[in-house]
């Protein structure tokens, strides 16, 4: 057990330097995603047509419509990679390899029962989903075709997702940095490409996705062993441990899936003040994205690193973990706000937008930035509690900062005749009463969890 723990560099290095040395790959690796999404949106608020005005606001509102579904993808992937991350960095921490195994093993087969949940849906479901949103008949077009082509590829999202937190929970996160790139760059180069019809390719769906998958599962079998087995052989279900990874997982995927809920939900909302505010929040979450992917690379760190340190019960890592967690993290948020705050008008003006639907979209920036401040102690609470091994009270925070506050209260903006101007304040009230809640989780858990082990100062 002695020895396994100074193999893993969480059990011994430096933990402001070891957050740093995991959480740069991380947070580059996502914001290289961002940075996709971006590109993404700007090639699809290109596109032309002589007898449809304005199509690029319609295709980027198709998107937008179709996000919240791509959200759960990801939510349901994530979630189930942060139960994964948690038990098996404990585990590691603990020094037991047969248990590691089996996770890792119970984690593939996991990935690939999502995989054929999400195709069934879009086989059945995407048609009325998307109804449920929009009668227009060309964004209703769009989307379906856009949302059905995600659904159908699903597989690449969800075993990329499932071997990437393997190797962070092992402390390999340059690793899922190189697939991450490769991956959006493989998008980027492809996107317009198949958005025009360049070179007679057709439209081929998420092709980077399946890349950043082969990439991890090659590291994830080369890297992995060092520590466990990681033969196929564990791949057969295990009730126990599925259990194991659920008990964070699923409030985690829930947790994870309130964005989507959230998305879906403005969208809804948003559709009786504009349909330019609509197309306004889905540019303004693709833009915000920079900066929150870039703290949830932080907080992907500090999970394996402080469920690690908890595992051996080292009281003083732990606490330095919780420590510089939050002052990086929130760090990262306040540089978003400067950064936002300046170059709002620039961004946005890389967007082939109406004047009306850039406008909204600038004002949601100006609004609800402040808030980050509160976003990225959030954030960070969010992982501590994951981390610990409690994942209600993550879930808990997620439902006030992203469901509870804002969805009541941007109903309630919405019925103003001057809905526009106000109703982004939601969020960043929804972020400040969570930072309250996540104040007094955090005295509980320090109490219960943390003050007690012996080990450690």
């Amino acid at each position: 057990m002695e020895k396994a723990h100074k193999m893993n560099k969480m059990g011994t290095e430096k933990i402001s330097k070891l957050l740093l040395t995991m959480g740069v790959p991380m947070i580059i690796s996502m914001v290289v995603q961002a940075v996709y999404n971006i590109v993404d949106s700007y090639f699809v608020s290109c596109i032309e047509d002589p007898n449809i005005p304005a199509l690029g606001d319609y295709a980027v509102n198709a998107l937008t419509l179709a996000f919240p579904i791509q959200m759960l993808m990801v939510a349901v992937g994530v979630g189930t990679g942060v139960g994964i991350n948690s038990i098996l960095s404990r585990s590691l921490g603990e020094g037991n390899k047969e248990k590691c195994s089996k996770i890792s093993g119970n984690s593939i087969f996991l990935a690939l029962c999502t995989c054929i949940v999400f195709v069934l849906f879009g086989i059945f479901g995407v048609d009325a989903y998307i109804a449920s949103q929009s009668s227009d008949p060309i964004i209703t077009s769009m989307a379906v075709s856009y949302l059905k082509i995600c659904t159908y590829s699903s597989l690449g999202v969800s075993m990329y997702m499932i071997f990437e937190k393997l190797l962070q929970a092992t402390g390999y996160t340059m690793q899922t940095t190189v697939a991450q790139i490769v991956g959006a760059v493989v998008n980027m180069i492809l996107d317009p490409i198949m958005i025009f019809g360049w070179c007679g390719c057709p439209k081929l769906g998420i092709d980077g996705q399946f890349i950043s998958f082969f990439i991890d599962a090659y590291f994830y079998f080369r890297c992995n062993s060092k520590h466990f087995d990681t033969s196929l052989k564990y791949i057969k279900p295990e009730g126990k441990i599925i259990k194991q990874i659920y008990q964070v997982g699923i409030p985690a995927i829930i947790m994870q899936a309130l964005m989507s809920i959230l998305t879906y939900s403005i969208n809804v909302i948003f559709v009786r003040v504009s349909t330019d505010a609509v197309t306004a929040y889905g540019i303004y979450y693709k833009i915000q994205q920079f900066v929150f992917f870039a703290a949830f690379g932080m907080n992907n760190a500090m999970i394996p690193i402080i469920a690690f340190n908890y595992g051996m019960q080292d009281k003083k890592r732990v606490n330095q973990g919780i420590k510089y967690g939050l002052i990086f993290t929130v760090s990262i948020l306040c540089a978003g706000i400067i950064i936002l705050q300046i170059f709002a008008e620039q961004i946005l003006g890389i967007f082939s937008l109406s004047q009306s639907t850039t406008e909204l979209a600038m004002l949601a920036i100006r609004i609800i930035t402040p808030g980050f401040v509160f976003v990225g102690a959030n954030i960070a609470y969010q992982g501590i509690f994951q981390a610990l091994g409690n994942g209600v009270h993550s879930l808990i925070l997620s439902l006030v900062r992203l469901i509870v506050v804002p969805l009541p209260l941007a109903y309630i903006l919405s019925c103003f005749d001057f809905a526009s101007s106000i109703i982004w304040i939601a969020f960043p009230i929804g972020e400040a009463v969570a930072f309250i809640v996540a104040l007094i989780f955090m005295a509980n858990i320090r109490r219960k969890k943390i003050n007690p082990i012996k080990n450690g100062v």
